[in-house]
């Protein structure tokens, strides 16, 4: 399980994330909603390691991950990150892209070899090895992207707002996907998304901040039926 607790983070005198609790269960996939500038990002970048909170802590499987005078690097916790712009490398092939992150492992190359085929294989992107980011489309960059994630074997996968410039089709294919890989290797997904219909199709549960604060937490069915408050009912358009 990951747990945070009480967290805060400060920018200069702003609070971007506030007194913040919340927890992700072991094959759960909950999603992140907010609008613009509420601090979903930065929930998800304190969560990798990427910065330290204020106030409050992280434990990831029950291991305390971030403090304020306490933070495990990111590559040394049992998680992966997709970014909203999928940061791939230009100048790498499909299966560097894999191989990359196979490589700290320190595995022969005969097992690295038959990793990167599953890899690419779990996300229909077998025989798309040699090529370079710019010879995929969307779609296949986007299983790119969750190829590498998921080389290192995560127990958790953090998503920023991944599929938010793809099409309608292509972004349900995706969905499918994910959901399906999340089976398969039985990981937990912490789901950063301002699209509602995004997050109702994908989420076990939902998790609605604003201005920092956790508004509400609940499962899909609960949080539509029983809104907390006027600002859940608004943004998830509940009559």
């Amino acid at each position: 399980m990951l747990s945070i607790e009480h967290l805060t983070k400060r920018y200069g005198d702003t609070e971007a994330v506030k007194d913040l609790t919340l927890e992700l269960s072991l094959n759960e996939i909950l999603a992140i909603i907010g609008p613009s500038g509420c601090g979903k990002t930065t929930l998800l970048r304190l969560t990798a390691g990427f910065e330290s909170p204020d106030k409050g802590w992280i434990l990831i499987d029950g291991v305390e991950a971030s403090t304020p005078n306490h933070l495990i690097e990111p590559y040394r916790r049992s998680l992966s990150m997709i970014f909203q712009d999928l940061a791939l490398w230009p100048h790498m092939t499909v299966k560097e892209h894999v191989e990359f992150v196979l490589k700290k492992n320190k595995l022969s190359r005969g097992d690295i070899n038959l990793k990167i085929d599953r890899n690419l294989e779990d996300v229909n992107l077998n025989g798309y090895g040699n090529r370079r980011p710019h010879e995929l489309s969307g779609g296949e960059r986007q299983r790119l992207a969750i190829a590498r994630a998921l080389a290192s074997e995560p127990t958790y996968l953090l998503m920023d707002e991944p599929f938010s410039n793809l099409d309608s089709i292509l972004k349900d294919d995706l969905q499918e996907l994910l959901l399906s890989l999340k089976n398969h290797h039985e990981m937990s997904i912490m789901y950063v998304t301002h699209n509602i219909e995004e997050a109702l199709a994908l989420a076990d549960r939902i998790a609605v901040i604003n201005k920092g604060r956790l508004e509400q937490i609940d499962t899909k069915d609960n949080i539509l039926n029983n809104p907390k408050n006027n600002f859940v009912r608004r943004l998830l358009r509940i009559k």
